[in-house]
């Protein structure tokens, strides 16, 4: 028999080292809010624990964490003591689990008849219990060790979701009401976004937030928090209950409680298992965070006749999700390099099965994300994947890091085209300087060169430049100009006259002008106004080529960051190179003496175009009115000096009117452009 065998001293001293392992991780956990593995790690090495113990009945101890729910109260606040239990759960990981779990109902009941089970989702916070007398609360308290938790009534008052006083009728005298408080998605974001304004620690995941709130001991604290406490069960009673579970839940939400709104019905350990499969689908799509299922044996005659085991009830198991977190070692970090530029550190991971999938890469976002998390190369870090979201490292276990673990050092050029890489002074974000040569910005550079607000080439469109870009037939910018009929019409959807088309509007493209041009070229914060400011100040290209950051920030509208991006842009040699190459192909556009901005007739007016123009299109008009220096707007103000309406014109010409503001029609509009 099992309970006569004798442990080995390496049984003995693994079930010691479970000890400590268990108890340190509890106290991380519950009294620090400072986690250090993921959950399912910690339910892994409960369940060896538990096991031992099954097997060597001797080594099952008082003081075991296997005996206990959580840990000893935080001395900042006063005990509390339960007058029923909170016990925890036993876990089911796989459908034949919970299979198990319906049988030993079903034989202790001594009946194969189909149960009935309550179906909730298993909430990611901070398990709490209300105490009401006559209707009011009395008393909040954490669950602490199961017999004996914190009072954080004062905390739990600032909770708006957590009534004062209970309605309705027939209100138990004594009413201990258990629940869950949580931190919506949402309000999480939130939170860590003003920390990280702040330059304040982030929270590791809502659940941690949540903690942190309630054991604030200044309830203020806890009040600007957004939390929510979801009712799930009941505790001391003194009055009537409903005969269920579903319908004491019912009770809880018309005396005022939130209470889960995906809770239902199942009949036998297939319907929880098709109800299980279910919410999992919609579990990215929920508000706030959970880890599971919680299945209940509706009826409580049946519970009562089922009982309890040391640390959790017989008729209730919860069913846990693959995890979204998990443990595993940071190998190595590689440097990608985005759309835009952006140089992003990629850790590549020990492969290890989180969220359902195997991982073994996981953003690390910026060098400030690295600096935050003070992870090195060798450590043992906490991976998360919650629904689709990319993986990241959400922590690192400090306590395993290895004696060789080694620094993450950031490239000082980029890893695709050799270009500086640089950071600005205020930005968390590293960025190759490549500009045009860059291959891992070439799509986004081109998709960008050929849009309609730049050089104009319609039927270039997205689809076709990644088709001629994954080709070879493009490799930079200036390939455009030497793309042939025969390579055009073999593209996908494409034929003889689709090519001809485009290979004219590459042709009526070479045509252009200076402003275009340089907005064209895709230089970082230069957009359409910056573009027309620039060329209207130093008139020729050569002039601003040549223009040191002094000369730039004396360009209307242009300040220190946006003239370093300019002056850098000219000193790379391979976007010069590029820019040679466009004008040999023929891109040209009229170039002019410079002009000051103060110098144009419509310097310092306000334009709005509205409705349909029949000479001119949308852009063109505005256009030139941005060529003799006027502003175009889009809505109308008291700010606004002139609008242009065209047929159709609706509402923003009855404000203008009402406004008393000058309007003109296109006739007029066509004789202003021809004054000057």
């Amino acid at each position: 028999m099992a309970d006569s065998q004798v442990p080995s001293e390496a049984v003995m001293r693994r079930c010691n080292e479970l000890h400590q392992l268990l108890n340190h991780h509890n106290r991380q956990y519950y009294l620090l809010d400072e986690p250090e593995i993921p959950d399912a790690e910690y339910d892994r090495l409960f369940h060896e624990l538990k096991t031992l113990e099954a097997e060597f009945p001797q080594l099952e101890t008082a003081d075991s964490p296997t005996q206990r729910v959580g840990a000893e109260p935080l001395k900042g606040f006063s005990s509390v003591q339960h007058e029923v239990p909170m016990l925890s759960l036993d876990n089911a990981f796989s459908d034949e689990d919970m299979r198990a779990f319906e049988k030993r109902i079903q034989d202790r009941l001594a009946s194969d008849a189909e149960l009935e089970y309550a179906c909730e989702p298993k909430f990611d916070g901070i398990a709490v219990s209300l105490l009401y007398r006559d209707g009011r609360l009395q008393r909040g308290a954490t669950r602490g060790d199961g017999a004996t938790g914190e009072d954080i009534t004062q905390n739990v008052r600032t909770i708006g979701s957590v009534p004062l006083k209970l309605s309705g009728d027939n209100v138990p005298a004594v009413f201990e009401v258990r629940g869950e408080v949580v931190m919506p998605r949402a309000g999480f974001a939130k939170l860590n976004a003003a920390a990280q304004e702040r330059g304040d620690r982030l929270f590791v995941n809502p659940r941690n937030a949540a903690a942190g709130a309630l054991r604030q001991l200044d309830p203020s604290i806890t009040a600007k928090r957004p939390l929510v406490f979801f009712a799930y069960s009941v505790g001391y009673v003194e009055g009537e209950l409903p005969p269920t579970h579903f319908g004491t839940l019912d009770l809880l939400e018309k005396l005022g409680f939130v209470v889960a709104g995906e809770r239902a019905l199942a009949h036998g350990a297939g319907g929880c298992l098709a109800y299980y499969r279910d919410l999992g689908e919609k579990r990215a799509d929920l508000g706030y965070d959970i880890d599971g299922i919680v299945f209940k044996v509706n009826d409580y005659g049946l519970q009562n006749r089922l009982g309890f085991v040391s640390r959790a009830p017989r008729w209730a198991i919860a069913h846990k999700f693959p995890a979204q977190e998990e443990m595993t070692v940071l190998n190595d970090v590689e440097f990608q390099v985005g759309r835009t530029g952006a140089v992003t550190p990629v850790a590549r991971l020990e492969p290890v099965f989180v969220g359902g999938v195997t991982v073994s890469n996981a953003t690390l976002h910026n060098r400030d994300e690295i600096e935050r998390l003070g992870v090195k190369i060798g450590d043992q870090v906490v991976v998360r994947r919650a629904g689709d979201v990319i993986p990241q490292i959400v922590s690192v276990v400090l306590s395993a890091r290895p004696q060789h673990a080694k620094e993450i050092v950031f490239p000082a050029n980029c890893p695709v085209c050799g270009s500086q890489v640089e950071v600005l002074e205020g930005e968390a974000v590293a960025r190759c300087t490549g500009g045009l040569v860059c291959a891992a910005q070439r799509k986004e550079a081109i998709k960008h060169f050929v849009s309609r607000t730049a050089m104009d080439i319609e039927g270039l469109g997205d689809k076709l430049v990644e088709q001629l870009v994954g080709l070879g037939h493009i490799e930079h910018i200036a390939d455009i100009y030497r793309l042939e009929h025969e390579v055009l019409a073999n593209m996908e959807r494409m034929g003889d006259k689709s090519a001809q088309n485009v290979i004219d509007a590459i042709e009526k493209s070479k045509s252009t002008t200076l402003p275009r041009f340089l907005f064209a070229l895709g230089i970082r914060e230069v957009g359409q106004a910056t573009a027309r400011n620039i060329a209207q100040h130093f008139g020729m290209l050569k002039n601003l080529m040549d223009a040191d950051q002094e000369a730039l920030v004396a360009v209307d509208d242009v300040g220190p960051i946006v003239a370093h991006h300019i002056f850098d842009f000219f000193q790379q040699q391979g976007n010069r190179a590029q820019i040679a190459l466009l004008q040999e192909a023929g891109v040209h556009w009229p170039e002019s003496a410079p002009v000051a901005a103060e110098s144009l007739p419509l310097d310092g007016k306000t334009y709005v175009l509205t409705g349909t123009l029949e000479t001119l299109s949308r852009d063109e008009a505005k256009e030139k009115l941005l060529a003799l220096g006027a502003k175009v707007t889009g809505s109308v103000s008291k700010k606004t000096d002139c609008v242009v309406a065209g047929p159709g014109a609706g509402s923003k010409l009855a404000k203008a009117e009402s406004l008393g503001i000058e309007v003109l029609d296109e006739a007029a509009f066509v004789a202003l452009l021809d004054s000057f």
